[in-house]
């Protein structure tokens, strides 16, 4: 079964009548700039990030993503850069991202900014259908390795106050098909527009609730709906629970360990039919905002 199962997975990111989709995350709200870059250098301090995301546990071939970035301010009005790695592994295919960003803040108000960024990247994907162990000769899909670089562009705007956030983003502007030796399949990589936005309630002097949403869509592919609600107790605990339309359940739980130090932690449950032959998903990550102290970045945290 597991076998059927990946080689279902190998066509749904291979066949031409299926959109290679990007890196798919539960913590999104943590790692907002590899979604969009107009979220650059908006912490006020420079900022390292990392996840690792297993997806599917149990199932030959599932996804495993590994993400690492860096983004700092640059000038005294916010202006900020930024570098990210992605790294995703599904079956025989690897697909790394390198990622530079550029973000510009434009105060709208006292409490209200819009951040415009741009970013420039580079993708590698390869994939090595020998690992497939399906031999035949005669079937040029399942034999030799494809290897294949595309460069690409994205943009986005970033509103934001202490309160709320919104943004509309497309990460990789630019359609690439990527053929193999005999040109007899395609991989695509499809231009992906993200909308997302949030907003954190006081409730009272310890308790602060997050409400937030995304909203993915990718020509040929349904529209992907993420909700999540997150509550941070004594600006030291967060707890909260996601649901992905029609796709998955997840908790979530993240920990202020220092004031410069975060980790978090989220378990995916599958309600489809492919939740019958996988263990869930587990994902965790690591921020580390340097000078966060000096910020002041606990006592006030934005939460986002």
């Amino acid at each position: 079964m597991n076998q059927k199962i990946l080689l279902f997975l190998i066509s749904l990111c291979f066949s031409p009548c299926f959109p290679q989709q990007q890196s798919q995350y539960t913590q999104y709200m943590y790692n907002t700039m590899s979604i969009n870059p107009g979220y650059i250098g908006t912490r006020g301090v420079p900022s390292v990030f990392g996840m690792y995301r297993s997806q599917w546990v149990g199932l030959d071939g599932a996804p495993e993503t590994a993400n690492f970035s860096i983004q700092t301010p640059i000038t005294e009005n916010g202006q900020g850069v930024g570098l990210s790695i992605i790294n995703d592994q599904i079956g025989p295919s690897s697909e790394t991202v390198f990622s530079v960003g550029y973000s510009r803040p434009i105060a709208l108000s006292e409490s209200l900014t819009m951040s415009l960024g741009v970013s420039f990247s580079i993708d590698f994907m390869q994939v090595d259908f020998n690992k497939l162990n399906v031999y035949d000769p005669d079937d040029p899909l399942l034999t030799g390795v494809l290897s294949e670089v595309s460069p690409n562009i994205g943009a986005g705007v970033y509103f934001h106050s202490d309160q709320w956030y919104f943004g509309i983003s497309i990460p990789q502007i630019l359609e690439t098909k990527f053929y193999d030796d005999v040109k007899v399949s395609i991989a695509s990589q499809k231009m992906h527009f993200y909308a997302m936005g949030g907003y954190v309630f006081k409730l009272n002097q310890n308790l602060q609730f997050k409400p937030a949403a995304m909203v993915k869509a990718v020509s040929g592919a349904p529209i992907a709906v993420d909700l999540s609600a997150n509550f941070l107790i004594m600006e030291k605990v967060t707890l909260g629970l996601a649901y992905r339309w029609d796709s998955t359940v997840s908790g979530m739980a993240g920990f202020q360990i220092s004031p410069s130090l975060n980790i978090g932690y989220a378990y995916d449950y599958d309600v489809t039919n492919i939740g019958n032959y996988n263990g869930g998903s587990h994902e965790i990550f690591l921020r580390f905002d340097l000078f966060a102290k000096r910020q002041n970045r606990i006592t006030t945290p934005r939460f986002f």
